[in-house]
């Protein structure tokens, strides 16, 4: 049986009028990935920032494997800010063996950390240079390595993919893949769901501060129902709308993904788009986190 790790219990927090959290409730397992994910303004940030001590909740709290959490665990986590988090005129070793002993290490194994981290991260090659002078990817790859640099018991990351191209994204799923293998829990915000589709062990969607979703990709696929894809080049916009018993979820291009109501006969939607056009498309297909994201968050406003 998997441990509970991190236990976010009810958090709430207004400002003013605004309801910034309302009752947000999850846990992040020992050696997890979990992926939290929502529009902007949902309270994800928020929430990262009340598990560090930054905010303080008006109700819940976060606890570090059944306790309370205290400023001792808190200095045991690795954060990784949405923001640059980085001294632009310091020089990239120097900022992480600073980083390292902030977090109470000597001075030798905090410079060995650093190191190892920019070698494991491929920044050891600017290692002497300004945080100024590198590539926003770069910088990018300097704040994960600061967050790593003390041997955190606990990742918190907001957006860390953001501006990385497509090798530094696996550099960077490698490394939480291989921190999560060796038991340490992670908990990352992110806008990229293929990314988080694919990296991620359980994932929670988060609308207004409220958790409206929460599981594996399969389980919240299984949850969603199945939905019939047709590809028809050439077919008029909005034909398969005039179709009794189908509901268009989404169209890209020619193809359009269809909900089916109880009792519909998908032939006879075969049907309707062979009258418009040839078909090179007709399947029933699962969805993906993108089109999850879409029929949760959907199905919030329409209660």
């Amino acid at each position: 049986m998997t441990t509970t790790a991190l236990a976010i219990d009810g958090l709430s927090k207004r400002y003013g009028p605004v309801v910034a959290l309302d009752d947000m409730t999850f846990e992040v397992r020992a050696g997890e990935i979990f992926g939290f994910v929502g529009s902007n303004g949902a309270g994800k940030t928020t929430t990262m920032r009340i598990v560090l001590g930054v905010l303080a909740p008006d109700s819940g709290e976060v606890r570090w494997e059944g306790r309370p959490i205290d400023a001792g665990i808190r200095r045991r986590i690795g954060y990784m800010p949405e923001e640059r988090g980085l001294y632009p005129k310091m020089k990239v070793g120097e900022q992480l063996i600073y980083f390292a002993r902030l977090h109470g290490m000597p001075v030798a194994a905090a410079t060995a950390a650093a190191r190892t981290w920019a070698e494991t991260l491929g920044i050891a090659s600017r290692f002497g240079d300004d945080v100024q002078a590198l590539s926003l990817g770069n910088q990018q790859r300097v704040q994960l390595a600061a967050a790593l640099v003390h041997n955190p018991a606990v990742l918190v990351l907001d957006e860390p993919f953001s501006g990385l191209d497509p090798v530094a994204v696996d550099v960077m799923s490698r490394v939480l893949a291989e921190r999560a293998a060796a038991g340490v829990p992670v908990i990352f915000s992110s806008h990229q769901l293929d990314l988080v589709q694919r990296i991620c062990h359980r994932v929670g969607i988060v609308k207004a501060g409220r958790m409206v979703a929460c599981g594996s990709v399969d389980e919240l696929r299984s949850g969603a129902g199945a939905h019939l894809v047709v590809t028809t080049p050439g077919a008029p916009a909005g034909w398969a709308a005039a179709v009794p018993g189908v509901t268009p979820l989404s169209t890209d291009g020619d193809t359009v993904a269809l909900s089916l109501a109880p009792g519909t006969d998908d032939q006879s939607v075969l049907t309707a788009a062979l009258a418009v056009g040839p078909v090179t498309e007709f399947s029933w297909r699962k969805p993906d986190l993108v089109e999850l994201f879409r029929h949760v968050v959907t199905a919030e406003e329409a209660a």
